[in-house]
């Protein structure tokens, strides 16, 4: 499982859990809230409808008296009190009174009137001067159906003449209830859509700031050419930042101790083969010699430094460029022109060999790369064709648009009529130090320029191919128009 999948699974875990068990404590106290909330009501009802009915019940007519007379009218109250929604369209509460014996001697429920309530917990309780209240069932085959009854004392001076009891059914604040929890449900599912989108943007944030840190320490082991990443503003300073310089600056600590390790030992099994020439003809020139020996030594002398000039020259050329990251210094360039100047500078070269030469180049064919590092590639695909061409054989150049991955780009490319690579090179030839022995003086090359060639083109977001054609051996190198990052 990936580790997003996991922070996202295990952040849902917590908060649901906890989400659960906040939901469930506010779902259980809405309905005795609500409740306690009506009882405090009720509270202040019955006590001011107590003082209210102790005149009336100390002169022994509160059946018939102003109290009764004006509670009557109550049952004919229509409120229409629009309340959270619901219209409250009748009157809810009952009032009865006790004397001091508990008996009913007054009800907004006439059939009560004489019923014996004094072990009724509201009433027996207020009897004895204390807070008198009670929920019971309306009906002993309902009992989910139950009443809530607040009662508070009829006094004369300090002495408890009856009791006057409010009650309301239970069920009147069921609507109520119902949309107090259908409201926090709504609210707990927003709050839950919100927290989630919130953990989904930020476990997204972690995994693709690891999934990059991963694909950029990938690239790195396979020995790309990568940037490290780019974390967005929402990184910040934090570690994953920190974690991406620690690797680049690992990277680069290693590279370089690698690259230092590889260059020393090739370049040290490169230049052993011409230091021994130079050594050998110095030690034979130290003797008597005829003429024409002595200028074959010192000419081959020569030849093996001017070898060692080129060979340290190709290296750090191609060291400068396989350093590079990023292309610098772009710019506009037009492919057919920039072959054309490079071709003026080996006419010499072409002329010696009487090579003929066949164009093949569309117009235009503009691109943005690094002139310099273009011309250095190109130069040497020439200098190859030139090299493995027989005497008085021919080349081709052809320049032409094409697309590869629906991006536009050129494709250039150079044919000679050489032997050839053997089976056996194909898949060498772009080593570093690897070359062949050229057809006519079998010397070879520093081996660096087709390095070289890849390492641009790599740059550039090209391809280059070296392969066998009908006659000869053909080099195509695509371009695109637009560089990577450009």
């Amino acid at each position: 499982m990936r580790i997003g999948l996991r922070l996202l699974l295990g952040f849902f875990l917590v908060l649901g859990l906890a989400l659960v068990v906040v939901l469930q404590v506010f779902l259980e106290e809405v309905k005795p809230g609500t409740r306690l909330a009506m009882e405090d009501s009720l509270v202040d009802t019955a006590h001011t409808l107590a003082a209210l009915a102790a005149p009336d019940l100390r002169a022994g007519v509160i059946a018939s008296g102003s109290f009764a007379q004006s509670l009557s009218r109550l049952q004919d109250v229509r409120p229409q009190a629009l309340l959270w929604g619901f219209n409250k369209t009748r009157i809810e509460t009952r009032v009865s009174i006790t004397d001091a014996r508990g008996i009913v001697v007054y009800d907004t429920q006439p059939e009560a009137i004489g019923q014996d309530h004094s072990r009724w917990n509201d009433v027996a309780r207020t009897l004895r001067g204390q807070y008198g209240a009670r929920s019971s069932a309306l009906r002993a085959d309902e009992p989910d159906n139950t009443v809530m009854h607040v009662a508070a004392p009829i006094v004369d001076g300090p002495r408890i003449i009856g009791v006057l009891t409010v009650s309301r059914p239970n069920r009147t604040l069921e609507p109520y209830i119902a949309r107090s929890r259908e409201r926090i449900l709504v609210a707990a599912g927003l709050l839950l859509g919100v927290t989630l989108a919130v953990g989904g943007l930020f476990t997204w944030w972690i995994a693709s700031s690891l999934q990059r840190l991963q694909g950029y320490a990938l690239a790195v082991a396979r020995g790309e050419r990568a940037e490290p990443p780019r974390l967005g503003r929402l990184s910040g300073n934090t570690e994953f930042s920190d974690l991406a310089q620690a690797v680049e600056r690992m990277r680069l600590k290693l590279e370089d101790k690698a690259y230092v390790e590889t260059y020393v030992h090739t370049l040290t099994h490169e230049l052993k083969s011409p230091l021994a020439a130079i050594r050998g003809a110095a030690e034979l020139l130290q003797e008597p010699l005829p003429d024409a020996e002595r200028r074959r030594f010192a000419g081959n002398v020569q030849r093996q430094t001017e070898r060692l000039k080129q060979l340290v020259d190709q290296l750090l050329g191609l060291a400068a460029v396989e350093q590079m990251r990023r292309l610098a210094d772009v710019e506009e360039l037009d492919l057919a022109a920039l072959t054309h100047e490079l071709l003026q500078g080996l006419e010499p070269r072409l002329r010696q060999k009487a090579l003929r030469l066949h164009c093949e180049m569309s117009t235009p064919a503009a691109l943005r790369g690094n002139r310099f590092l273009v011309s250095q590639a190109l130069r040497n695909l020439l200098d190859n064709a030139i090299d493995f061409s027989p005497a008085g054989g021919q080349l081709w150049l052809r320049l032409q648009p094409d697309v590869e991955h629906g991006r536009e780009g050129l494709v250039w490319s150079v044919q000679d009529e050489g032997p050839g690579v053997p089976d056996y090179a194909r898949e060498r030839i772009f080593e570093r130090f690897y070359s062949l022995p050229r057809s006519d003086t079998q010397e070879r090359s520093s081996g660096l320029g087709l390095c070289l060639v890849q390492e641009v083109s790599s740059l550039h977001g090209g391809r280059v191919t070296v392969g066998n054609a009908a006659t000869g051996c053909i080099a195509r190198w695509w371009l695109p128009r637009v560089p990577p990052g450009s």
